[in-house]
C-alpha cells in the first residue's frame, strides 16, 4: 500500500522538525485564544491582565509567533488561574 504524501515527507527529518515545531506554536496560540474565550475574555482584558499590548495578545494566538518566553506564558496562566506546564517529549 502506498503511504500519503504527508507520512513520506515526514520521513525527512527537516520537514518533521518544522513541521513539529509549527505546530507547538499554533497549539500555544490555540490554548490561549481556547482559555481567552471560555473566560469571555477580550483580547484587550487580557493583555492589562498580563501587563501587554492587546497587538501582543493577537501576536500569541496567531500561531505565527515563535518567540513565547516562559515569563510571559506564566503570567498568561496566571491570568487564567492556571498553572504553566512545560514538557519534552520524543
Amino acid at each position: 500500500m502506498r503511504k500519503a504524501i504527508f507520512d513520506q515527507e515526514m520521513e525527512n527529518p527537516k520537514f518533521k522538525n518544522i513541521f513539529n515545531e509549527v505546530s507547538a506554536n499554533l497549539n500555544i496560540g490555540e490554548q490561549i485564544a481556547e482559555l481567552r474565550h471560555k473566560a469571555k475574555m477580550s483580547q484587550l482584558e487580557l493583555a492589562q491582565k498580563v501587563k501587554t499590548s492587546r497587538t501582543a495578545i493577537a501576536r500569541y494566538e496567531s500561531g505565527d509567533y515563535d518567540s513565547f518566553n516562559v515569563r510571559t506564558l506564566t503570567r498568561i496562566a496566571q491570568a487564567f488561574h492556571k498553572n504553566l506546564k512545560i514538557s519534552f517529549s520524543a
